[in-house]
């Protein structure tokens, strides 16, 4: 079993910044509103000023369901926070017009676990019924850790988390990725930037994932932190 697709809890570009990533946020650390500026500006606006950020919205499961089938997405350019904002109007509008939330055909999960799953098959793997509906058996085939690292961390966006943060390394159709969550008051999402050690890091793609129930609160975040951290 390929074990470097994903590890759990590593450390990441943050150790860099505070000695211990994972109290940082906590409601009751000194100076975190500090900390979550820092971490905005490093994890997010930097990246959004170079035009690598995008920013997926992701909907789809409730009531306790998590079928990969069901999870929907839709994923924006995000350059300046009015890209932002554009994408906070168009769930906004759907919303109040009663109309399906925008989303894309590509399915984030279902897709890609299909084709792991038939590649498994195709080199003789078998891949039981059980396997491919208990996304904690996904790790029985190439490529089934990499997708339920990234299925928890949707699974944990969409219906919450007690811990305000973790840090996971994890393969992406990008390449590796850290993949810093936060759970926090101010709202809930997830960052995935290069390796710190990619010496391409300035140039590679990065991704913000939210469930549409954050657009606002994580658009008032933004407002308060990238514009406040603009001219640094």
């Amino acid at each position: 079993m390929p074990y470097t697709e994903a590890k759990e809890h590593t450390q990441g570009r943050l150790n860099a910044l505070f000695a211990d990533p994972y109290r940082a946020f906590e409601n009751e650390t000194d100076e975190r509103q500090l900390h979550l500026h820092v971490m905005l500006y490093m994890l997010l606006a930097r990246p959004m000023a170079r035009g690598t950020m995008t920013l997926r919205v992701i909907h789809g499961w409730e009531n306790g369901n998590f079928e990969p089938e069901d999870l929907q997405h839709l994923d924006y350019p995000l350059d300046t926070l009015e890209d932002f904002k554009r994408a906070v109007r168009d769930f906004e509008q759907a919303a109040k017009q009663n109309t399906p939330l925008p989303a894309e055909d590509s399915a984030i999960l279902a897709t890609p676990l299909a084709n792991a799953i038939a590649e498994a098959q195709a080199e003789g793997q078998i891949v039981t019924d059980e396997i491919k509906t208990t996304p904690a058996r996904w790790p029985a085939f190439e490529g089934g850790l990499a997708l339920y690292t990234l299925f928890k961390m949707y699974h944990r966006l969409v219906y919450g988390e007690d811990d305000a943060y973790r840090c996971s390394q994890c393969q992406t159709p990008h390449g590796p990725r850290e993949i810093h969550e936060f759970h926090l008051e101010e709202g809930e999402f997830a960052l995935l930037v290069p390796l710190s050690n990619d010496p391409y890091a300035r140039e590679a793609p990065g991704l913000l994932v939210l469930h549409e129930s954050q657009l606002q609160p994580i658009e008032k975040l933004l407002e308060e932190s990238v514009s406040l951290l603009h001219d640094f």
